[in-house]
This record gives structure tokens, sequence and C-alpha cells, in this order.
């Protein structure tokens, strides 16, 4: 028969072990929640998918008020972009900023965990709204700061990695200079308020435009050695190479304390060459196994980033772009994952 002193011993050691077992969410990684479809869950219920599934970040294209309310208390972080219809007005109207932090962010405050305010997403060089991003962020920034703000939560734009004049070796990457004109200034804000410039990764489209120089595996996380060595530094990975790129370009205009958030990254389950369920879970649930070692340029920093995205969208165009959903609209997953 067992003393209380042993019983206790043993219960201490069991309430351990249990402990111990609990999985824990990966808390760098967020999932991005497009709406571009008519059969998509309520935002409520696409909140509780979230914590349900230990996802602990989330990244909204715009202040959809449903969803505002939904994420009430919900300890989700939130990357909020500010949709580009908003974009001239917030840059050539400080009141305007001020008017849209009021309604999308401080109304929601502290119950809703912003993180990043990001304003444009892939404007940058090409198109006719770029102009106005570096205006509406000082704006926005300043908003944030009349509202004591500014420390919590970071403003930023988020660019894909079309704006690489150079990306290989990832050594020598730079900025094209159409891009670099913009991005100049832009890296200048971000290093004086400690902001990261959010970056669209999608080793998927590296590799469907050029298969005769990228080996699946290297897409995938799957390769068994290193695949490129750019002097120091060993490459087993495209993720990897690309995010180095990015900050290999950053500290060339004077950034090589500005971190690279990944904004969005995925792969599509069908729909195109190499588009598949089992690629498509290979290459996600490779990546946030991979998060928290860094790369060899920034090695032990843990990489933020967001899965592009959440559900298959039906009202995106036919093909892939319909097919990155982790999630079917009835809240059935695509493949299994695992975000712990």
């Amino acid at each position: 028969m067992a003393t209380k002193a042993s019983l206790s011993i043993n219960g201490f050691a069991l309430l351990v072990s249990v402990l111990v077992a609990v999985p824990t969410r990966v808390q760098s990684i967020g999932v991005c929640y497009g709406m571009l479809g008519n059969n998509l869950p309520q935002p409520s219920d696409v909140v509780s998918l979230y914590k349900s599934n230990n996802i602990a970040r989330m990244r909204i294209y715009g202040p959809n008020q449903a969803a505002m309310q939904a994420l009430r208390n919900s300890n989700i972080q939130v990357l909020l972009d500010v949709p580009r219809s908003d974009l001239q007005s917030l840059a050539s109207n400080p009141s305007a900023a001020g008017d849209w932090i009021r309604r999308n962010v401080v109304a929601y405050w502290p119950s809703v965990s912003f993180r990043y305010i990001a304003v444009g997403n892939e404007l940058i060089p090409g198109s006719n709204l770029a102009e106005y991003i570096l205006p509406a962020m000082r704006n926005i920034y300043n908003a944030l700061s009349s509202a004591g703000l500014q420390n919590q939560i970071k403003v930023s734009t988020a660019v894909d990695t079309g704006v690489l004049g150079t990306s290989y070796p990832p050594s020598a990457g730079a900025f094209s200079s159409a891009a670099q004109a913009y991005l100049s200034p832009i890296v200048q804000f971000l290093r004086s308020n400690g902001a990261p410039l959010l970056v669209n990764v999608y080793p998927y489209f590296s590799y469907t435009g050029n298969p005769g120089q990228i080996s699946l595996a290297y897409a995938l996380f799957t390769a068994s050695g290193v695949v490129v060595q750019d002097g120091q530094f060993s490459y087993k990975n495209l993720f990897d190479a690309i995010v180095d790129a990015v900050y290999a370009a950053l500290e060339r205009v004077g950034g090589p304390n500005v971190a690279v958030v990944v904004s969005e990254s995925g792969w599509p389950s069908a729909g195109g060459a190499e588009a598949s369920t089992s690629n498509a879970r290979t290459y996600n649930q490779n990546l946030i196994r991979h998060v928290g070692g860094g790369t060899p340029r920034r090695p032990g920093k843990e990489i933020e980033a967001y899965l592009f995205e959440m559900f298959n969208e039906n009202q995106k165009a036919a093909g892939i772009e319909q097919n990155f959903g982790l999630f079917y609209p009835n809240k059935q997953p695509v493949y299994p994952i695992s975000f712990s």
C-alpha cells in the first residue's frame, strides 16, 4: 500500500509528465486569413479554428469588422493590412490616418492584439500606388504615436521577392534599381522605428519558374545535404536562400538590423505544376518545423512567418490561386498539419 508521501511524489511526477507532454504551439507561425470566397465560415468560426489548431498569429488583409469582433480576447496576434483603396488618402491626409487608426485599431485595442500594420501589399516597384506607401506609413505611425501605441504596433509594408534585382548567390542579394528607389527611404524608416520588412516568400514560384536549375527537394526542405555553398554559408533549402538574399539587400541599403518577417509563404495543393496535397503538406509542415533555427545569415534568430493561407477561396483566379488553403470552406483540413 502506497504512503501519502509516495502518492504525493508519484502525483507530482505524473503532473510533470503531463505538462511536458502537452504540445505547445509554434509562436512564430501565423496563417493568412483571406476572404475571397462565397462559402467561407463565419469569422467567429474561423477564430475558433485558429485556436483549436494552436495557430498563434493571423494576417488579415483589411479591417473586416466581424473578424475584428471575433478576435477580441482570442490571444491571437494580428498583422493587419491597409487596403490599397485607402492608401492615397492616408498618404495625403494625416487626419484620415488618425481616423483610420481610431476606427480600426484603437476601437479594438487591447482586446485585439495588433502586431503590425502593413501599408501596401506587393505594390513596389510597379504599382502607381507605390509613391503613396512611405507617406502613408509615416501618417499611420504618427497616428499610432498619438494613441501611445507606436512601441506595441509596428508599421511596415509587404513586398514580394520581385524587388530583388539579384538573388543568387544569396550573399549577392540586392534590390533592383526600380525597387531601391522606394525601398531605401522605407528601410531607413523601418530602422529608425525598430520595425521589420514584410516579405512574401514563395519557393514554389521560384522552383516552377526554373525547374531546370532548382530541384524540388531544395524547394520542399527535403534535400539530403548542402545544395548551395555561398562562402561561409551553407544552404539546404531555397526558403533560407531567398530570405538571406533579402537580408543581404537590406544590408546594402543601410538596414543591417532590419528584420525580415515572412508575411506570406505556402504551396498549392492542386491546379498547377507540382501542386499536390503531398507537396503542400511537406512544404508547410517543414516550414513550421524550420522557423525556430533561423537562416545561415541569421542563425538562431527565429523566423516569424505566415502561411498562405487558411482556406481555399473560390473567388480567386482558377488554378493554383484557389488551392493554397490549409482548410476547405467546410473547415475540414485539406491535409493533416500540426502547429505544435
